[in-house]
């Protein structure tokens, strides 16, 4: 995950904020940006702070965490919210209010452990769906024999640098273009292509094995395909940055 989850603690004792925040410090994907000593305090620190996820005491003078998490609901940035208490009794209540998680006190750091992996697998899905949201929906159109072929960039394998052309090749089938190497590469960069070689852009989803070759060089096999592509030594290291978990 790229971006930190920013994090709200609202409890009325310090105690308990001061251990919850030492416990969050584990995780990586953490980032507490801010601590509410009450309900009313906890709504004002969202409208200031805009976190992602509220951890809710629910015993709180005045404004309690259920009514704090009524008035959060209404927020523009509605948060994830994970109600913490001494108090068992009060868990059918808070799913009402569609709450992420309900601790108890004192915590117990597996079931910690599981809520922030349900926060994290909940905000992992978000930026994916966000992305394929965001990803153009266009082909890419390759002139040829007098007709103007539409190809979707998916099933595109790779495109090579010819003497006067560009060769676009895919499953079945391989197009020539006079729109230049570089130009393909803008207009492929936002799917999941990637420049290995001066001659070469490649979709990473097509590629199957990277074999060390000489002088640092290296050669990569495209799904489906029989010939093996250069892999200039510059690119190596990024490449592999690109292709691995």
């Amino acid at each position: 995950m790229e971006n930190t989850i920013r994090t709200l603690i609202a409890d009325d004792e310090m105690y308990s904020r001061d251990e919850l925040k030492h416990l969050l410090a584990a995780f990586p994907s953490i980032q507490v940006v801010g601590e509410a000593e009450s309900g009313e305090a906890a709504v004002m620190k969202a409208l200031q702070l805009h976190p992602d996820v509220v951890f809710l005491d629910v015993e709180m003078p005045k404004m309690d965490g259920m009514q704090a998490a009524k008035s959060l609901m209404e927020l523009k940035k509605v948060p994830l919210i994970v109600f913490a208490t001494a108090y068992p009794q009060f868990a059918a209540e808070a799913f009402r209010y569609e709450a992420v998680d309900y601790l108890l006190k004192p915590y117990d750091e597996n079931q910690l452990n599981e809520t922030i992996q349900r926060i994290e697998k909940h905000f992992s899905a978000q930026t994916e769906t966000e992305a394929e949201a965001a990803r153009p929906s266009g082909k890419l159109a390759v002139e040829g024999d007098g007709e103007i072929f539409y190809l979707d960039p998916k099933d595109i394998l790779y495109v090579s640098k010819e003497e006067k052309f560009s060769k676009v090749v895919t499953r079945t089938k391989e197009y020539e273009t006079k729109t230049p190497l570089k130009d393909l590469e803008i207009r492929l960069a936002p799917y999941s292509f990637f420049r290995i070689h001066k001659s070469y852009l490649v979709n990473l989803d097509h590629v199957t094995r990277l074999t060390p070759w000489f002088n640092g060089a290296y050669q990569l096999e495209i799904v489906g395909r029989d010939e093996m592509l250069s892999v200039s030594r510059n690119y190596v290291k990024a490449l592999r940055t690109k292709l691995e978990l």
